[in-house]
């Protein structure tokens, strides 16, 4: 009768202890009588004084049936017929079966008190099919109890006569008007597709009359349930994540519709610091110093990856990142640039277990998303319906509007919103920017509320990650030195990381990269975040630094503004050592940077170190920065480079094991060494064994095209 697996919708939202499954080990040492009579009490006390919004008279039914049985359950436990020894076989299997019965309800009930009012509406005919469910299990237990044999007083046993009549009748329940308030609110969805936003009155009737939503923190727990339940369920949901997207869209655009800009939420942390948020892994481990192993970082985003799955290309990505990825329109693996044959993610299981493995060994939280087979492996999250756009097109413009005219609360609270509205969807960050939200988020960057400084440059991040953003970010007057500021003085930490990371994103653009470099104090920021930020910080730093690097016309202003010191002080940090090197490479091809690189006492340990220990691509952009200073420091560095311990054991194995590119520059640089007077004392004749077929000439010197430096095809910034 009883299974293990019991409302699958409901399990996925919070997995219950075993005991919600399982009755006791041995249920023959107990009292088993009055056990089933306590947790019948407390099952009663707990919700008979709550009241579900919907779902009332399946809620207050199951209620009263529990009632029946611990008025049974108590009348056997004070006759003394309660004994294990007296009762028979049959009636102990039915009240074990009853142990399981009453904790299922209680996970029912308990979901209906704590759920939104939004989702039982949503849900109504799922649940409604859940009491349903609990009814034909009583019906069954109370088919086979032996009611005539277990020594119920009369009054008793015909309550229970009774109870076993009714649940024998009763067919499956739904509310017709909590039915037609669901219809009602498909309706707006439907109006918002067909390009029409509906009538603030009805609005205000649906949300405030009907569903009694009087104040915007009401709106905000069901916005945040709505987007619990996309995230939780993965695609196993009805109705569709899709259309999910689409009433969390309408509902927000109610939130500030009818009930405005409450200044109290100005004081409101982002999101829900109590519960581990995915995607900020990396930063909650960073703040306790474990340094997560690269391997098990998404590309894309840098987190500890939760679900990694392979592309096409071969190459892992966290499942988000890349479905973020491929939603946004891009056809190409964003390590490789290579065309996707196709868009099919296949879960990487071995590393999948190899980071919960990691995590139970560090006490890191992990939450790993199950996934089902067929579509919902290819996408794990949906797109977005026309109706979501539509509702988020009009929440953006009530956005913009108080962040123009509003009080400064209301600016603080509008660019939070900006903010998420802008974290996925290239359409609502081309919304976002055409409704002209981008000359006052630059006006809250100089804010004295820490709260609106962050929301608005971590705003203007996301924004930037639409290309045709970048262009208008940089022409706003002010507003790149604007973003200078808070990476120079933000207020928070949060706030100079994401300065960094916009600057990053605005750098993509080859035509930006002078400017950026060349804007007051730029560079001698994003080098003190390198030097003394947390991890997560030094890693936006460096890539910045990086993709400054690839202009020619920087490497004397990164050398004046002490990126060199700060890049060489990068490369024994395992979280930026890869770009460290990388840009290293590119600003020694000239010869004023091989110099300032040859001046820094630990680059050549530093980069030798790398080719030792680092990454299959911080090797190569190491052994190329070596090559590089070799040919453009002239003699002095060259034999600095000579002097370094274990080069050639070095050289030798990326001649073997390396990568075709490390392959390529090694032999190059044991052929620089070759030229050298004592070479061969050395390198141990390194360069007479082996016929270096990879070598060719000295490459393109043009930084844009970076042709020996491993460097990422595509850009790929992270919203946050």
């Amino acid at each position: 009768m009883a299974s293990a697996a019991i409302f699958s919708s409901l399990r996925r939202r919070r997995s219950p202890s075993l005991e919600a499954f399982l009755a006791p080990v041995d249920l023959t040492e107990v009292a088993l009588v009055q056990a089933l009579a306590t947790i019948s009490s407390e099952l009663i006390a707990c919700f008979a004084s709550k009241v579900s919004f919907f779902q009332r008279r399946n809620y207050r039914s199951l209620i009263r049936k529990m009632e029946v049985f611990l008025v049974m359950l108590e009348c056997l436990r004070d006759s003394g017929s309660g004994s294990m020894s007296i009762l028979p076989a049959t009636a102990i299997l039915c009240f074990k079966e009853l142990y399981l019965l009453i904790y299922r309800s209680k996970i029912l009930l308990e979901y209906c008190a704590q759920s939104s009012k939004l989702w039982l509406l949503l849900q109504n005919h799922s649940i409604s099919g859940h009491f349903h469910d609990l009814n034909q299990e009583i019906s069954t237990l109370l088919d086979v109890f032996p009611i005539n044999d277990v020594g119920l007083s009369d009054d008793v046993r015909e309550q229970v006569e009774l109870l076993h009549k009714h649940v024998g009748k009763a067919k499956l329940y739904v509310d017709k008007s909590d039915d037609n308030l669901r219809l009602r609110f498909f309706s707006f969805i439907n109006e918002f597709e067909n390009g029409r936003v509906p009538n603030l009155v009805d609005l205000r009737l649906f949300f405030v009359e009907r569903l009694g939503i009087r104040d915007a923190k009401s709106c905000r727990f069901e916005i945040e349930f709505l987007e619990e339940q996309i995230v939780a369920h993965e695609g196993d949901i009805e109705p569709t994540a899709c259309v999910l997207n689409g009433f969390v869209a309408v509902t927000r655009y109610c939130r500030f519709l009818l009930f405005g800009f409450e200044e109290d939420e100005v004081k409101l942390p982002f999101g829900n610091q109590t519960k581990p948020r995915k995607g900020l892994i990396t930063r909650e481990i960073a703040d306790t110093f474990i340094t997560i192993p690269k391997d098990f970082c998404c590309p894309i985003s840098l987190d500890l990856m939760t679900d990694p799955v392979i592309i096409s290309t071969g190459q892992t990505y966290d499942r988000r990142s890349i479905v973020r990825w491929m939603e946004e329109g891009h056809c190409t693996c964003p390590k490789t640039g290579q065309m996707l044959i196709h868009t099919r993610l296949v879960t990487n299981r071995a590393l999948k277990n190899l980071i919960m493995q990691w995590c139970t060994a560090h006490n890191v939280p992990c939450d790993p998303v199950e996934t089902a087979d067929g579509s919902a492996e290819s996408f794990a999250e949906a797109l977005p319906i026309k109706a979501a756009i539509e509702a988020n097109r009009a929440t953006t413009m009530l956005l913009v509007q108080h962040l123009a005219s509003g009080s400064q609360g209301a600016q603080a609270i509008a660019a939070r919103e900006i903010r998420l509205l802008a974290k996925t969807g290239k359409k609502n960050r081309a919304y976002i920017a055409e409704a002209g939200a981008i000359p006052h988020l630059r006006k809250l960057l100089s804010s004295s509320n820490p709260v609106a400084q962050e929301n608005s440059v971590t705003a203007m991040l996301n924004l930037s990650i639409f290309d045709k953003n970048k262009s208008r970010i940089m022409d706003e007057d002010g507003c790149l030195g604007s973003i200078v500021e808070v990476l120079r003085l933000g207020l928070t930490t949060e706030a100079r990381e994401n300065a960094a990371a916009t600057l990053f994103s605005l750098s993509a653009v080859h035509d930006y990269k002078k400017r950026i470099a060349y804007q007051g104090g730029a560079i001698e920021a994003l080098a003190a975040l390198l030097r003394v930020g947390t991890p997560r910080g030094k890693k936006d730093a460096v890539t910045a630094l990086f993709n400054l690097s690839t202009h020619l016309e920087n490497c004397a202003r990164m050398i004046e503004a002490g990126a060199v010191t700060a890049l060489v002080g990068a490369l024994g940090n395992e979280g930026a050592a890869e770009e460290a090197a990388g840009a290293l490479a590119l600003i020694v091809r000239q010869q004023i940077g091989a110099e300032a690189v040859g001046k820094e006492e630990m680059a050549v340990t530093g980069l030798t170190m790398m080719m030792r220990c680092g990454t299959s691509k911080g090797k190569e952009n190491a052994v190329a920065a070596l090559l590089e200073l070799c040919r453009s420091g002239g003699a002095a560095a060259t034999k600095r480079v000579l002097k370094a311990p274990a080069l050639a054991g070095l050289l030798q194995t990326l001649l073997f094991t390396g990568t075709k590119r490390a392959r390529r520059k090694a032999a190059s640089l044991a052929r620089v060494f070759q030229r050298c007077e004592n070479a061969s004392l050395h390198l141990g004749g390194l360069g007479d064994g082996y016929a270096f077929a990879g070598n060719s000439t000295t490459p393109n010197r043009d930084s844009r095209f970076a042709d020996d430096v491993s460097m990422p095809m595509s850009i790929s910034v992270q919203v946050l």
